[in-house]
């Protein structure tokens, strides 16, 4: 009998990373579920859904801006599955605001989570795909850091920090087999668009070319490629999904 892939996928519980969650579990993997404080309900209905598929599933607490966490989330993740065959980095937070009005905090705070927190899990990772000489590392990024956008002076900078941290570590990390890329969403339907209102709404789906939000099974199918041996001899690349907002 063939022993199932595992894969661990951050911010889990909910939008992008809860469609990731599912799309892998359908592709036939074993998949840990990380959600932050508050939660859990969604995580375990995540982890229900996953296990329909005829997988194996589990959730972890963690705040990944914390190495103890992080430590604890993939010590967790090989526990119950032995190995972790992909990793995606999904969780994220926003807290936006124009760069003169935005608090040392809330630049701090989103650095940590998005940027700090995707250096922490992929080295805690990397050493043990390192040692198997493979391994998937999926980095949720956004366009933003690739454009900028106003108001966003942090989340941008987070994000723009993903994309060099993945080119970075896919050098690195190459002669071992481990492929390391990053997926760039444009406007998504998730909770934080949907607080948005509907002239707003529109006005954004005017900018883009295919005229439409995105949805997170947009960004899954994506990952989904990522993580499969079709994509053996891509690395260090980003992958825009946005509609073509950004050509």
């Amino acid at each position: 009998m063939i022993e199932k892939k595992a894969a661990l996928v951050t911010g889990a519980s909910q939008g992008i990373g809860r469609a990731i969650a599912l799309k892998l579990a359908q592709d036939g993997y074993n998949i840990m579920i990380n959600y932050y404080i508050g939660n859990e309900p969604q995580a375990e209905e995540v982890r229900a859904l996953c296990e329909s598929y005829g997988v194996k599933a589990a959730i972890v607490q963690g705040d990944i801006s914390k190495k103890d966490d992080v430590e604890a989330l993939v010590k967790a993740t090989v526990l119950a599955f032995g190995s972790i065959d992909v990793l995606v980095n999904n969780a994220g937070i926003t807290k936006d605001n124009l760069m003169l009005r935005m608090s040392d905090e809330d630049f701090e705070d989103v650095i940590d989570v998005n940027l700090k927190g995707v250096f922490y899990l992929t080295k805690t990772t990397s050493k043990i795909m390192f040692k198997k000489r493979s391994g998937k590392i999926i980095n949720i990024t956004s366009v933003s850091g690739i454009t900028g956008n106003a108001g966003q002076a942090n989340y941008a900078a987070s994000k723009a920090g993903v994309i060099g941290l993945t080119k970075t570590v896919a050098k690195e990390l190459a002669a071992r087999g481990i492929q390391v890329n990053a997926v760039a969403p444009g406007f998504i339907q998730t909770d934080m668009t949907h607080i948005l209102g509907d002239d707003l709404k529109a006005k954004i789906q005017e900018t883009v070319p295919l005229k439409r939000l995105g949805v997170p099974e947009d960004i899954a199918n994506m990952v989904s490629f990522l993580a499969s041996s079709n994509a053996n001899y891509i690395t260090g690349q980003v992958f825009q999904v946005d509609g073509g907002l950004v050509m």
